[in-house]
């Protein structure tokens, strides 16, 4: 299984403290069915939760995964900032997260080369 985050999605990521083994963790549970919701397309919305709280009151992500292969974080958000994307950010969403589930290796690599794509360690042992 490849996790991959976006440049944006990084800052996101550090601007609230989120650790990669909590996208990990979201990651884990998507591999075990647990989805919070399907938005078609390739794309799910998974909840993690902010450091130090639960996962209700806590981030949104917005993941392109597919079952086995491939998950790239896309997009986060606080669930007291909105409620929701709107049609046209679910759109967007999908068609960016096509073009990244449709990656091959090489083009992966020249995207984590050109900064795009950050990996985040998954399934290691420590």
């Amino acid at each position: 299984m490849q996790v991959y985050k976006l440049k944006a999605f990084a800052r996101f990521q550090r601007r609230e403290r989120v650790a990669d083994s909590t996208l990990a963790g979201a990651v884990e549970r998507m591999e075990q069915g647990l989805v919070d919701a399907d938005l078609g397309s390739g794309l799910v919305k998974q909840r993690i939760a902010r450091p130090g709280q639960g996962r209700s009151g806590g981030f949104r992500t917005i993941i392109a995964y597919r079952h086995g292969k491939r998950a790239v974080f896309l997009f986060g958000f606080a669930k007291n900032e909105r409620a929701n994307l709107d049609d046209d950010e679910l759109a967007y969403w999908q068609r960016v997260g096509k073009v990244y589930l449709g990656l091959d290796d090489d083009d992966v690599a020249l995207a984590i080369a050109a900064d795009e794509l950050m990996e985040i360690p998954y399934g290691e042992e420590p």
